[in-house]
């Protein structure tokens, strides 16, 4: 016989929403895909599954090892499940909406799936929401766009003290580069730069050990950082991307001035796809970041940008009330009085047999009011526990 407790067991990583919890996911997700709506960003809903060699092409490929596989039976093909929605979204882009108008505005929510969790966050499937802002040129504008929407949108379902930390992954890979520094000192260096190895930097004989040791030194305040960024005289492109950040965090700063911004131009964990200024959420009440995004390059060449937001880490952060209070009906109450109630926004709750005692019944299901003699009643407290 099979142990029932055993049979129900879910893998790590995994789990399910029950109510009231699966409504306040997607109460929130539909709160947020509204507002990017206003926007002007359009819905697209690519599948679930999909082939691996399309599914892991471009900037898939970066999330190749975060990927479930399987075998087709139909077409004795590999296919993969998402663990990353941008990289679908871009396919789109590229082929079945390759002739849409440019700058292409879309958003998308649904289920990824990753291999393994993180430290931070657990959870191996999860509800992704974001949009993606594609064509848009080189433009600090459209980064700045989807900085303040993704700001907006949460503050409009209750996250507080929210801020967002601007990076540039890219830029310490170009400054070694601008130097010819070789493959395994540049490994070593920026594996240091990611673990925050000041140590390690500064025994390294590679000339570019001073400036990586600057970009460490200006994490932190958004302006202060920006001021000695300036002081590195950062070489080249580098010197071009420290410009852009100033330029977003300009535009951010004016669009939201009640954001906190940070910087970390050190920063590249996580952000393997992204090419240009690229950036994290977090807020008070949690350790885990709420979403990510940044600027990357869609077939190679397109300019994009966009963010993804984890509806796991924004529901237990989030003071969002949801839906109007649960109203016990009587069995035979009049459609009308329930049509009523529930364009006021109660959630009502039908009886299907009479019922001797009305609000130890109402309690049962979870009701706050019961209709009792012509009007809305307030359970006593006794009875709403």
């Amino acid at each position: 016989m099979v142990n029932r407790s055993l049979k129900n067991l879910l893998p790590a990583g995994l789990e399910d929403l029950l109510p009231p919890e699966a409504d306040y996911e997607e109460f929130i997700v539909r709160k947020l895909s509204d507002y990017y709506t206003r926007y002007g960003y359009q819905r697209v809903k690519p599948p679930l599954l999909e082939f691996e060699t399309s599914l892991l092409d471009g900037i898939g490929a970066t999330v190749s090892e975060e990927t479930f596989r399987l075998m087709d039976p139909i077409s004795q093909r590999m296919m993969g499940l998402r663990a990353d929605m941008t990289p679908q979204v871009a396919r789109l882009a590229a082929t079945r909406l390759q002739g849409a108008p440019r700058p292409l505005r879309l958003m998308y929510n649904g289920e990824v799936l990753r291999v393994k969790g993180g430290h931070l966050r657990p959870n191996r499937q999860f509800r992704a929401v974001g949009v993606e802002l594609i064509g848009s040129a080189k433009t600090a504008k459209a980064d700045s766009e989807v900085i303040v929407i993704a700001a907006e949108s949460m503050n409009l379902i209750g996250v507080n003290e929210l801020s967002v930390d601007l990076n540039v992954p890219s830029m310490a890979g170009i400054i070694c580069d601008e130097y010819h520094v070789s493959q395994k000192e540049r490994a070593e260096l920026l594996g240091a730069l990611n673990r925050k190895d000041v140590s390690s930097i500064e025994k390294s004989a590679s000339n570019v050990a001073s400036y990586l040791l600057g970009l460490l030194e200006a994490s932190g305040s958004a302006l202060e950082g920006l001021v000695k960024l300036e002081q590195l005289d950062l070489p080249g492109e580098a010197a071009g991307l420290a410009c852009r950040l100033k330029e977003v965090v300009g535009l951010v700063l004016e669009e939201a001035p009640d954001l906190k911004v940070t910087i970390d131009a050190a920063d590249s964990r996580g952000f393997e796809y992204h090419t240009g200024v690229s950036f994290s959420f977090f807020a008070r009440d949690s350790r885990a970041e709420l979403g990510a995004g940044g600027r990357y390059l869609l077939g190679g060449s397109e300019p994009a940008t966009g963010f993804t937001l984890f509806t796991d880490v924004i529901m237990a952060v989030a003071q969002l009330r949801t839906h109007g209070e649960r109203i016990f009906l009587p069995v035979g109450t009049n459609r009308n009085i329930m049509r009523k109630l529930q364009e006021e926004g109660w959630l009502t709750v039908n009886g299907l047999v009479a019922e001797e005692d009305l609000e130890s019944e109402a309690t049962r299901l979870h009701c706050k009011y019961v209709w009792l003699e012509g009007r809305l009643q307030k359970l006593k407290d006794e009875f709403s526990g």
